[in-house]
């Protein structure tokens, strides 16, 4: 009598719920260690992180990749490397030294993997998600440095930073602009 072997599946890590294996398998990302479930930046793609209230404009003006949100922060995908290039870049803009509460994060860091798309059931407070989920076989459309690499289709870097430093530094000034009106202060007309 012949015996059947049968394999067994690997044991999901705690907290994964499958968003793990999805990224591996789907995209084919490399999915950091740990819970929550969260994807390593460097190798596939950076992140460029910013008030989600400044992402919101920055979409509304710029073409992007893939973007999430979580919290009150909004993060877009961009190519492995731009991390690296984001404080040269904004000096080149005339942006060094400005406070924009803009970051990215790259090789060695790690981002919260948002819900599969297409995933249904309650999402839990705070957690992350996709407003413009990536595709399969569609890192061409990560924003990257022109001539740099990527195809013509992807959007440029250095747009999307410029505009994105500009939205961060406009809701910094209304934030700034909005404290000062309610201690009653007078508002400049322009600004230094």
């Amino acid at each position: 009598m012949a015996s059947t072997i049968r394999s067994l599946p690997h044991p999901r890590p705690p907290g994964d719920d499958g968003v793990g294996h999805w990224y591996r398998t789907v995209l084919g990302w490399t999915v950091a260690e740990g819970s929550p479930v969260a994807l390593a930046t460097g190798i596939h793609f950076d992140v460029l992180e910013m008030p989600a209230a400044a992402g919101a404009a920055l979409l509304r003006r710029a073409a992007a990749g893939p973007v999430a949100l979580q919290g009150g922060r909004m993060r877009l995908l961009v190519a492995a490397g731009s991390a690296e290039e984001l404080p040269g870049l904004l000096d080149w803009l005339d942006w060094g030294g400005v406070a924009l509460d803009l970051t990215a994060t790259g090789a060695g860091g790690r981002t919260t993997a948002p819900a599969p798309p297409g995933r249904t059931g309650p999402v839990p407070r705070g957690a992350a998600r996709w407003l413009r989920p990536p595709g399969r076989g569609r890192g061409a459309e990560l924003p990257v440095l022109a001539g740099l690499g990527g195809s013509g289709d992807a959007p440029d870097l250095v747009r999307l930073v410029a505009a994105a430093a500009t939205e961060c530094h406009r809701l910094r000034l209304l934030r700034t602009g909005c404290a000062r009106a309610g201690r009653g202060e007078r508002q400049p007309l322009a600004f230094s």
